[in-house]
Order: structure tokens, then sequence, then C-alpha cells
């Protein structure tokens, strides 16, 4: 190529053939072959061409830019803090706190399970609740059967992983039944169960079979008492083992299913106040948790398979005023309350929530 140069320009070729011969240095990168050149200009553009020594106002391209990857295909859009979207994200994660910024301390304190309060209607009511610890007990009440009851449920994070897929969790829950339109009675609370529960959750998050992912396995310790004193007093504890699958796209919506079964812990025959209990509230439950656009439908089913007894509650929230959300609850069978575990009803409830029925 040097020597088709050198003849070129002792031969004063065309100005298409100097081109042609600065090309073919530049394809060979030999700058070298430059040198020879006896025009400035046509030089300078040879060691141009030679280094691709690029022009001003050329924008830079650095050499590792044509390496970089494509984004991934399925890549989940991500919002500005870096997390998933907020249609992108799991139920379950967002009910755990897999996407809260970092606060710099474990305490994180949020909502549990649904909290809510309605006005509810029952077809039948307890005006003498019993067990088999005081079957002759003389608990005879003069109720109603519409009242207010309305739920109270929050969880405090004690302890959490690095990269927050293990912590430890407090919580709380309070439900209570008001006889708030029964005057003549002076308006008692009916009934309040108390439900403490000491969690440690792992949130896996990992695919399986038919677009469902595991999100969840929730092992727990819970004591629920009503605070009572014989022979109105109710209470048991156990421990449970509950896991949490997703489908981001059943029937247009996002899909959640939690199985928890659970083992109660006895308590000695002489202070068990409800030593049948599981007879009615069984030994563990199902929820299914569908949520498309703003609306959320839940149920959730328990019972046991010996005794054939249990219950079932449908709920239903959508945006109402600010943070709150209607409500709409019914519930069938045992155990609406925990003065009520052997006691069959249907209760029609509505009101407002402030959180999702999760």
């Amino acid at each position: 190529m040097r020597h088709s140069l050198l003849q070129c320009l002792t031969l004063q070729c065309s100005a298409f053939s100097v081109v042609a011969v600065v090309a073919s240095a530049a394809l060979a990168g030999d700058p070298a072959t430059c040198a020879a050149i006896a025009d400035d200009h046509v030089r300078l553009a040879c060691y141009d061409a030679a280094f691709t020594v690029e022009r001003p106002g050329t924008t830079h391209r650095d050499a590792t830019t044509d390496l970089r990857a494509p984004p991934a295909a399925d890549a989940q859009p991500q919002d500005s803090t870096g997390q998933p979207a907020a249609d992108e994200r799991s139920l379950i994660g967002e009910r755990w706190s897999r996407y809260e910024p970092a606060a710099g301390y474990p305490f994180l304190v949020r909502l549990h399970d649904a909290n809510y309060v309605m006005l509810r209607h029952s077809n039948r009511v307890n005006v003498a609740p019993v067990s088999p610890a005081h079957p002759d007990a003389d608990i005879s009440r003069d109720i109603e059967r519409d009242e207010l009851k309305f739920q109270v449920s929050f969880k405090s994070r004690l302890w959490e992983s690095s990269d927050r897929r293990y912590a430890t969790w407090l919580g709380y829950t309070q439900q209570s039944n008001w006889q708030a339109l029964n005057a003549p009675q002076s308006r008692p609370f009916r009934e309040s169960d108390y439900q403490p529960e000491l969690m440690f959750v792992m949130q896996p998050d990992r695919a399986l079979i038919g677009g469902l992912r595991w999100q969840l396995l929730n092992v727990g310790l819970v004591h629920q008492s009503n605070g009572l004193s014989d022979p109105g007093s109710r209470s048991w504890n156990r421990i449970y083992a509950q896991f949490g699958v997703e489908d981001d796209h059943f029937a247009g919506g996002k899909l959640a299913i939690l199985a928890r079964p659970w083992v109660r812990l006895h308590e000695r025959s002489t202070r068990d106040d409800n030593p049948d209990i599981t007879d009615y509230l069984g030994y563990g439950d199902l929820r299914l948790l569908w949520r498309r656009g703003e609306q959320t439908l839940t149920f959730t089913g328990r019972g046991n398979p010996r005794t054939r007894k249990g219950a079932a509650q449908i709920e239903w929230s959508a945006p109402a005023i600010g943070a709150f959300r209607y409500y709409v609850q019914v519930f069938t069978g045992y155990g609406e309350s925990l003065i009520d575990y052997n006691f069959r009803q249907t209760v029609f409830g509505a009101g407002f929530s402030l959180n999702d029925l999760f």
C-alpha cells in the first residue's frame, strides 16, 4: 500500500485516487503510510483516518457503548426509588413492606389485617353463650341484632435482614362488637377479642408453575382471648405456618393465595375455657385475595373436616374519600367472635376501612 501511495504522489494522481489511497491507509490502520504524503491537507486527513480522530462537535462514543447489553425484554418498570412500579409490585410484598424506603431502623409500624368500622346485622344472637367448661353458665343477655363492629390491627418490625427477605414482626389485632344502638342496656360492648402474635417472615419471591410465584413463608405464634373472667372467658394459643403464592395475571387482576395450617397449644384441662374450640374453628384457614384496579375482593374459609363445622367470609373494598375505603363484609358459620366460637350465625355488615383486606 505504501508503494501505491508513493507511486500515486509521484505521478500526481487525481484527487479521487489520493482519497482512495488515504482510505486504504485508514482501513489498514498503518499511520506510517501517511508520512510519505507531501501535501499537508492530504497527510493530515490520512493521519485522521488512521487514528479515527473525531472532529470538533462530533459526539464522543465510548468503545464500550456498543457492547452494552440491551435492557431485558421482561425487566420490570421501576419508579424513582428503583423499586418496581406500583402495578408491578407483589400484593404480599406490599403487605410485608418489601418496597418501603430504608428507614435506618427496624421498628417500622404498619397496618396488619383489615382496619375497619361497620354497622352489622346478624340473623340471630347468642343470648346465652356456653362452653363444655361452663355448661351451666348463666350469662343471659338482652342484646340487639344490629351493632357496630370495628377492628384495629397493626404490626411492628423488630428485625430484618439486609436484603429485606427475612424479618421478625410483632402484631396486634383487636376486634370489638359494640351494642351502640341498645340504649335500654346502656350501649355495652358485647365482646372484644385481643390477639397479639409474633411472626418470622420470609419472602422468597421465586417462580413456580403456571405463572405462580412463591412470595411468603410466615411462621407465627398467636394468642387470642376476650379478656373476660369465668364463665364468659374464652382463649386459646396456637402456632401456624402460612404459605403465600401469587398470580399477577388472573382474570384481569392479581390473585394472592394464602394457606395457613395451625396447631393448638393445649392448656391444662382445669384452665381450658373452650376445650372443643378446634371442632368449630378447625385446623387452618385459606384466604384468596383478588385485586383488580382499585377494588379488592377477599374470600376466607376455615373448618374441621371431621366435624364439618367452620365458617366462610367474603370482604369487598373500594376507594371512598381520602384514605378511607368502602367496606362490605358477609360472614356465615361459627366463630364470628370468640364468645360465639360454637354459635352459628350469618352476618352482613357495611362501613369503611383504612387498608386493603389483607
